[in-house]
Formats: structure tokens, C-alpha cells, sequence
């Protein structure tokens, strides 16, 4: 905790020089890595996550005016300012201020305010962008906790979670709930496995004698500028539609992959062998769709296909559901192996994480080339598991490592992807490290 109080220390000079007064208190959320489970959530599925040390903290002075004034600590961000009872959030933009404006929002419409008093807030994030250590979802969250403490309401951690997720929607990202419940319901020491519907978490404990690194492939990822994450959650929407229709199930009300195996009452092996009964490997085109669903073009445009997939001509529905059933297998195994703690435990996570990788690249197709050589570079150094985390096509790796060839670990990694070109080299403090889990979103009274 020193290092936080001595950021808290700085955040009010800043703030104090930024705005003229002192901060009434400071609130923090923390990013997080995804153990194991990708691309699951929004489908239905169990997470298995944890919160990191880093974290995004804002300093906050309620006033009597209703403009909302927020700057943030690095100057590539600028400040923003704008009536607190007129915020509008552009879609097309995913500038910083925007996932502020999520968090306040999303609390605002929960309590079906329409006259908010203003703020000025000053926000300060170590969570390295667009890693996939989720410093977009840290910044709604705290802005939701922020908003909550201004108007001096209370709300559960998991309440406050299902706010925080449901309003980053506003941004046009359609992730699923992941970031936000582990931002609120981390514990320090455990990882968690979060379920959805209704949203809950549960201690995972992970090994002790293993280390989890995160290493960052230098490559950002923005996923509300990219549109492959929202055609990646369409082409499970549709590969749910699909299914459901072959196994004579109500498909028009279904829209996550985990209902159709609920509706089923099967296990996910099952549901893998549906899979490839009923979908080919061959990419769909919108007109076999229509077909497979008996539907028209224009029901399937209006009625299913989100504004930012309208677009798309072609849909991989076989590999994505591949994926998503697998991987939600491989979550279990994960959480019973942490349970059980056999003695070859960490070689166990390892291969359920190198499968993991495999079927992000090869089924999911959201990795990309620097984080395929960051991985294998990891497991050649003794990583006995490696695997993209967060939504990829950029961002980290994290990789279990035995604690023992931890220190040549870290050294054989930064000389041979960091030290290979200059650009890297200057995020080379931030881009690999050793994690532990942390704790969640706080508020803090005094600095």
C-alpha cells in the first residue's frame, strides 16, 4: 500500500494545482487478467479472473455547479467539460472522457436522475491502454463508484457491477459483465471464477508454488474503434440462432450460446458434438442464414444483426461456437484442478492455458502474430502454460510460471522480445511483470 499512498499524496498536489481546492476523497478500481476464459462471458459462461495491482484512481471534489469537469494526470489525454445533466457519449469516438461518462451515466439512469450536481475529478491510471488489462472497463467502474459517492446512495458490489457493465454498452462495446464484476468483487490473494446469471464469484485458490507474469506484446488493441469484438459476439449470436433452430428449439428468443445448452440439458462435450453435426466448417453467408432460420434478408438486418455488423458479408458460426463451448470446458477443469491441487497441478493449468491459446488463434482468430512469438517465446523460458488474455488481437499474455526459474524467466523474455526493437523498449517497465491478485474497488477518505 505505500506506493498508493504515495500516488494518493501526488493526485491531491495535481489536483490542487488543476483545480484550486483540495479533493473530499479518491476512489479506486483495478484492472484485471483473465486466467482462463476468453470470449465467454458475453456468451453465457463462467470467467476465471483476477484483479492486478495496477488500477485507475480519481480524486474528486463534488460543487454546487452542474458541469462535470475531468482531467486526467497524462497529458495525452486532455481535459473535458460538460453539463452534468446533458451527457451524450459519442459511439464513434472512444476517447478517454467517454468511459468516464459510461460510470455516470449508467448510475444516473439506475436512479432515474435527471438533476446531478457537478464534480471535478482528476484521473490518474498505471494500467498500460489497449493491453488488454481492461483500463477502459477500470475508468467506468470507477466513475460508476465516484457517482455513487457523490450522491451519497448505496448499492451492492454486485449491483453496481451489472450498472457498470450494461453501461459501457454505451460506447458500443458488447462485451459481456467479466471486467467489471471482478473490478468490484476481487479479493486480495484469490483469483475468482465469476458466473453470470445471476452474477456471482467464487475464491478460486491458485497454486503456490507457480507464478502468473503478464507480458504485454506492445501491440494496442482498442476494442470499441475495432469492429472485430462485436462481430465475433454476432457470430455467436448467430451460431446460438442456428443451433437452437437444428435442435427444434423457440430460436428466435435465444441469443447466448450457453442457452441453447441449458435448454438442452446437456454438458459442453455434448454441445461439441452438436456443433459439429449441425454447423460446417465453411463460412455462412447472410443468404444461407436466412435459409437455415426460414427468415428474410431484411427480418435478418432489422431484427438480428447489431448497426456496427450490418456490413459483414460472411460469418464463421462453426469456429466460433467451437471455441466458446471448449473454452468453457476448459474454465471448469481449471477451477477442479486449483480445488484438487494434485501434484502436477501447475503442469495441468499450463496445458489447459497452451490449449486455450490454440483455440483463441485458431477458432476465435483474435490473436495476431506478436502475441503467437511473445507465447512462445514464454513457454520456451519455462512457462509451463501461455496464453493471449483480455480480448486480443494485441495487448498481453499471461503465462504460469514455477516460482523457482521466475528471475532467468523475466531475463530470457526481455532479451528476446524486448530488447529485439527500440519502440518496445520504452514500455519495457510496464510490458512484463509478476502478478499477484489484488484487491477491488475502494474509496478512500483521506490522502
Amino acid at each position: 500500500m505505500p506506493v498508493l499512498y504515495d500516488r494518493l499524496l501526488k493526485l491531491k498536489e495535481m489536483f490542487n494545482s488543476k483545480f484550486g481546492s483540495t479533493p473530499k476523497f479518491y476512489v479506486r478500481a483495478p484492472g484485471r487478467v483473465n486466467i482462463i476464459g476468453e470470449h465467454i462471458d458475453y456468451c453465457g459462461y463462467s470467467v476465471l479472473p483476477m484483479a492486478v495491482e495496477q488500477d485507475m484512481l480519481i480524486a474528486v471534489e463534488p460543487v454546487k455547479t452542474h458541469t462535470l469537469q475531468l482531467a486526467n494526470t497524462n497529458p495525452l489525454y486532455p481535459d473535458f467539460s460538460t453539463s452534468a445533466n446533458n451527457i451524450c457519449i459519442d459511439k464513434t469516438k472512444p476517447l478517454w472522457h467517454n468511459y468516464f461518462l459510461c460510470g455516470f451515466k449508467g448510475i444516473q439512469e439506475h436512479f432515474g436522475l435527471s438533476k446531478l450536481t457537478g464534480m471535478n475529478c482528476l484521473v490518474d491510471g498505471n494500467i498500460p491502454p489497449g493491453s488488454g488489462l481492461s483500463s477502459s472497463s477500470a475508468l467506468v467502474c470507477c466513475a460508476g463508484l465516484v457517482t455513487l459517492t457523490v450522491l451519497g446512495m448505496s448499492l451492492s458490489k454486485v449491483e453496481l457491477a451489472e450498472i457498470c457493465a450494461k453501461s459501457e454498452r454505451y460506447i458500443g462495446t458488447e462485451g459481456g459483465g467479466m471486467d467489471q464484476s471482478i473490478s468490484f468483487l476481487a479479493e486480495e490473494g484469490t483469483a475468482k471464477l465469476i458466473e453470470f446469471s445471476p452474477l456471482r464469484a467464487t475464491d478460486v485458490k491458485l497454486p503456490s508454488g507457480a507464478v502468473f507474469v503478464i507480458a504485454n506484446s506492445c501491440v494496442e488493441m482498442n476494442k470499441a474503434a475495432t469492429s472485430h469484438f462485436n462481430i465475433r459476439v454476432m457470430e455467436c449470436r448467430l451460431a446460438a440462432k442456428v443451433l437452437a433452430k437444428h435442435k427444434g428449439l423457440q430460436w428466435d428468443k435465444v441469443l447466448r450460446l450457453e442457452e441453447v445448452q441449458t435448454q438442452l440439458g446437456i454438458s459442453l462435450e455434448e454441445m461439441l458434438l452438436v456443433t459439429e453435426d449441425a454447423l460446417h466448417a465453411e463460412p455462412y453467408s447472410r443468404e444461407e442464414i436466412c435459409r437455415c432460420l426460414g427468415i428474410s434478408l431484411e427480418e435478418l438486418c432489422t431484427q438480428i444483426l447489431s448497426p456496427n455488423t450490418q456490413d459483414e458479408l460472411t460469418f464463421k458460426l462453426y469456429q466460433r461456437a467451437k471455441h466458446v463451448y471448449s473454452e468453457a470446458a476448459r474454465v471448469l477443469q481449471f477451477k477442479q484442478v486449483c480445488e484438487e491441487a494434485p501434484d502436477n497441478a501447475v503442469q495441468l493449468l499450463g496445458e489447459l492455458m497452451n490449449q486455450s491459446h490454440r483455440s483463441c488463434r485458431d477458432m476465435y482468430e483474435c490473436s495476431c502474430p506478436e502475441l503467437d512469438q511473445l507465447v512462445d517465446i514464454c513457454r520456451k523460458f519455462g512457462a509451463k502454460g501461455s496464453r493471449l488474455t483480455g480480448a486480443g488481437w494485441g495487448g498481453c499474455t499471461v503465462s504460469i510460471v514455477p516460482a523457482d526459474v521466475l528471475p532467468s524467466f523475466l531475463t530470457n523474455v526481455r532479451e528476446a522480445f524486448y530488447q529485439r526493437n527500440s519502440s518496445s523498449l520504452a514500455l519495457q517497465k510496464h510490458s512484463l511483470f509478476a502478478t499477484k491478485p489484488g484487491g477491488g474497488a475502494l474509496v478512500f477518505l483521506e490522502a
